[in-house]
């Protein structure tokens, strides 16, 4: 049975380009008889507004869907810590200390998610870890797992190249686990068979794929849609102040008719789908 999921995070409200996804997931969940849940991912420290979850209810409903509710992340502390220790086990992780001033006066490689980071820690462990990230050897994994590979619904096979990101955080000093760790280890508890999202989030698969093989979960596929995105070509974003859906909802708009638009690629004047 297909199972997709959407997983937005209540540190701002939703707005169309989370419409979007959602109605994807939700469609092709529906079109093949299966599952569409929603899990929310509120790990996110003190940006995590635990009243927006209310909010994005509303919006999905307002929006025509119907879904599954899953466990909060917020609840999923214990499995994010349990899986590190497993790779600290095999010598996979190993901590870091340094402050984004030095990381960014360091970087020297470019890879698709921008600087990789330059391995400072890992050539000079520091003396003192409290307070540390910890992040992910992936050479040393890489030479554990073997080549890898992945399917994208629409971009077809790929091969999992998680040295492009280089050394990724997987434990925050911030937070309990980092987006790669915490997604990758939700997706296969909730038996998600394909992960829906959008494709500025390609490049991170590699890592998720790599993860999945270390920690000997299921491997799903992805399909990772075209963004929405403003007059200027720039993908809408919480923190650039895209419009929300519950602006539009408590006006009175129409939220099944904006819903068949999305699915048309009919969108608001300046809303545009992104076609690269």
């Amino acid at each position: 049975m297909m199972v997709t999921r959407f997983a937005p995070s209540p540190n701002g409200p939703l707005h169309l380009g989370h419409a979007y996804s959602a109605i994807v997931a939700h469609d092709l969940a529906r079109e093949a008889g299966g599952r569409f849940l929603l899990r929310v991912e509120d790990i996110d420290g003190t940006r995590s507004k635990p009243e927006l979850s209310d909010a994005f209810r509303a919006d999905l409903a307002w929006l025509g869907l119907e879904w599954e509710e899953v466990p909060a992340q917020s609840t999923r502390i214990t499995s994010y810590a349990k899986a590190a220790s497993r790779l600290k086990a095999q010598g996979l992780l190993y901590p870091c200390v340094c402050t984004r001033t030095e990381i960014a006066a360091a970087i020297t490689t470019m890879g698709p998610e921008g600087p990789i980071y330059p391995g400072t820690c890992k050539r000079c462990p520091p003396d003192n870890t409290q307070g540390a990230a910890w992040r992910l050897d992936v050479s040393a994994a890489l030479k554990r797992t073997g080549e890898l590979t992945w399917i994208d619904a629409l971009a077809g096979e790929q091969i999992a190249r998680a040295d492009q990101l280089g050394d990724v955080v997987l434990l925050r000093k911030e937070a309990p686990a980092s987006y790669h760790l915490a997604v990758t280890l939700d997706d296969a508890a909730d038996g998600v068979t394909l992960v829906t999202r959008g494709r500025d989030l390609f490049a991170a698969t590699h890592i998720h794929r790599l993860l999945q093989e270390l920690l000997n979960i299921p491997v799903p596929r992805w399909h990772h849609h075209p963004l929405l995105v403003d007059g200027s070509g720039t993908k809408l974003a919480k923190r650039r102040g895209s419009p929300a859906l519950a602006d539009r909802r408590k006006a009175g708009e129409d939220g099944s008719s904006l819903a068949a638009n999305l699915r048309r690629n009919l969108f608001p004047s300046g809303i545009s789908l992104q076609q690269s």
